[in-house]
């Protein structure tokens, strides 16, 4: 049964980004866009721009869980999305949290490196993240990515990232969104897996790919949006469908943006602009 949630309340678990095109920033703009009220709560500073990332600075640990408390103990939270985390002692304490709170519709985004580079997690917080899949709803890895959480090499066709998706799944419970706007083989369909009923249902979603270089912040904006979405949406096929026109149209209009002199953000609220 779909939540009767008039503006969903999304809470965004992530670093910063000083440029604006990523973390809790682009969360915050995607959650907007989508119809949401926006939180956040920090995990990290970084020294980032769309050039590249410098620095991480982490927030402690007994910081990041005060802020999840505080505002767990305030707001009713209907969809948190996790973005990134870091370090491996933050990872299990977020995952302490989420079976202490138990929030509904929880989204991750498994960050572990930059689209412009820079390493965003620690080689033990990226192992990590695959033992905080079975905790979340959903889990939207890129291409390099979901080989990392199914503990295999990078796929390189469809096919491949099909079998892994699968895998992840059936491995973790998780639903599981498999982006692939970075495949070699120029392939343009991401792939969801999720179960109904016990009934495992694979999907390969077709999109006509943007062609750009200013894909800054996409993972974070895209997983904000659909923990956004999946409130009020009887399942994460139907959040994803009402996501992705959104998505392509911040993809174009990242084209219009003049926004630093690498790889630019998207324009979240590109609707505004037509």
């Amino acid at each position: 049964m779909a939540d009767a949630v008039r503006v969903p309340r999304i809470l965004c678990i992530a670093g910063t980004d000083p440029s604006g095109g990523a973390g809790l920033l682009a969360d915050t703009k995607s959650v907007t866009a989508m119809g949401g009220y926006a939180m956040g709560v920090v995990t990290a500073v970084t020294v980032q721009n769309t050039r590249g990332v410098a620095g991480v600075h982490a927030v402690p640990v007994d910081t990041v869980i005060a802020q999840l408390d505080a505002v767990a103990d305030d707001v009713q939270i209907d969809a948190v999305k996790i973005g990134m985390l870091g370090e491996a002692s933050l990872v299990e304490a977020v995952g302490a949290w989420l079976r202490r709170r138990r929030p509904p519709h929880i989204v991750l985004d498994p960050v572990m490196v930059a689209t412009t580079g820079g390493r965003l997690a620690s080689e033990d917080a990226a192992s990590m993240l695959r033992d905080l899949v079975p905790l979340v709803d959903l889990v939207t890895p890129n291409v390099p990515e979901l080989g990392v959480l199914c503990g295999s090499d990078t796929a390189t066709d469809i096919e491949g990232i099909v079998s892994q998706a699968e895998l992840v799944h059936e491995q973790t419970g998780s639903a599981v969104l498999a982006t692939t706007g970075d495949l070699e083989d120029g392939s343009a369909e991401d792939v969801m897996v999720e179960s109904e009923a016990d009934r495992r249902m694979t999907l390969r979603l077709p999109f006509v790919r943007v062609e750009t270089p200013h894909t800054h912040g996409t993972g974070c904006s895209l997983s904000s949006a659909l923990a956004t979405a999946r409130v009020g949406a009887p399942d994460w096929e139907a959040a994803y469908r009402r996501v992705r026109p959104w998505m392509d149209g911040a993809l174009h209009g990242g084209l219009s943006l003049d926004v630093g002199q690498g790889a630019g953000p998207l324009d979240h609220t590109w609707f505004l602009h037509r």
